[in-house]
């Protein structure tokens, strides 16, 4: 029996299946290197962009203009007398020729020689300047200047005159020392016209009860009434802040003209034109205005 039990444990000794031996070759090293290497990667880059971030908040940008003042008073006085020689002449050739002579004083090289014919030696007309009107005066490149004006001339031709209204653009240089020349001939051109813009003007909104507006409308005749001859001592119980100047002028109040009444911040905005009597032309006269008022113990203009 017991041949037999050894001769079974031999059998399954023998049957018993080898375990297969399996070679690693640093695989689970390397991942874990791999990991390291990846987390270190990130942390340095976090740290990175913690120094190098661009702070995300909103800027707002405020562009600073600054505004030039630019002088233009020698401008204008030189473009006024100039205008009044170059529009400026008697039919005579004495007075011709003083007139080329002294608008070469304005004038480039080139428009001098342009402007020898302008008005001839046997020209029928006299003229004489009796207004000029400076219409704009704008920067055209470094150094030189648009100038639009208006002349109005007397034009005589023989015992016959007439008046003649025209609108010309010039070009001046001004040098580093205030010097000025004439670098473009009078040239025809045309004046502002008169705008379409009409403002949008203001309706009572319901926000002031009828009987503040009739207290109101009441406080205002009697203010305007006494207004115009008011001296800045008696202003002075009616306006705050110098809102109103004293005029010391000699009008007569006659009425208000639609006024307008609304409520702003417990104040109460009013706009009015006043019709006044001028004493001395005997004229009428509309004056408007835009009043903040307010009540103390009385009504006052604020604004």
């Amino acid at each position: 029996m017991k041949g037999i039990f050894k001769k079974k444990e031999k059998q399954m000794l023998e049957t018993k299946p080898k375990k297969t031996k399996v070679r690693t070759v640093g695989t689970r090293k390397k991942i874990v290197t791999i990991l390291w290497v990846l987390l270190i990667g990130s942390l340095a880059f976090a740290i990175y962009k913690n120094f190098t971030a661009i702070d995300q908040h909103t800027v707002h940008e405020r562009e600073i203009i600054e505004t030039k003042i630019m002088d233009t008073s020698a401008i204008e006085s030189f473009t006024k007398n100039f205008v009044k020689d170059y529009y400026t002449w008697q039919n005579e050739k004495d007075s011709i020729e003083e007139r080329a002579e002294k608008i070469n004083d304005y004038l480039t090289e080139h428009l001098q020689s342009l402007n020898t014919d302008t008005v001839r030696d046997d020209i029928p007309t006299s003229s004489s300047v009796s207004n000029i009107d400076i219409w704009s005066i704008s920067p055209e490149s470094d150094n030189t200047y648009a100038v639009v004006y208006s002349v109005d001339q007397k034009i005589t031709e023989d015992k016959d005159s007439q008046k003649n209204r025209s609108t010309y653009r010039i070009l001046l240089h001004q040098d580093n020392v205030g010097n000025l020349v004439i670098t473009q001939n009078p040239t025809l051109w045309s004046i502002p016209n008169k705008s379409d813009y009409e403002p949008q003007q203001p309706e009572s909104n319901g926000t002031v009860d009828s009987d503040t507006v009739q207290e109101v409308t009441e406080f205002l005749e009697t203010f305007f009434t006494f207004y115009p001859t008011a001296t800045d001592k008696e202003l002075a119980y009616y306006v705050k802040n110098s809102a109103l100047p004293s005029i010391g002028k000699d009008y007569l109040f006659s009425e208000l003209v639609h006024p307008v009444f609304q409520i702003k911040d417990s104040q109460i905005k009013v706009w009015v034109t006043v019709k006044y009597i001028d004493e001395t032309t005997q004229a009428t006269q509309f004056s408007q205005y835009i009043l903040t008022l307010e009540k103390d113990t009385n009504w006052t203009v604020v604004e």
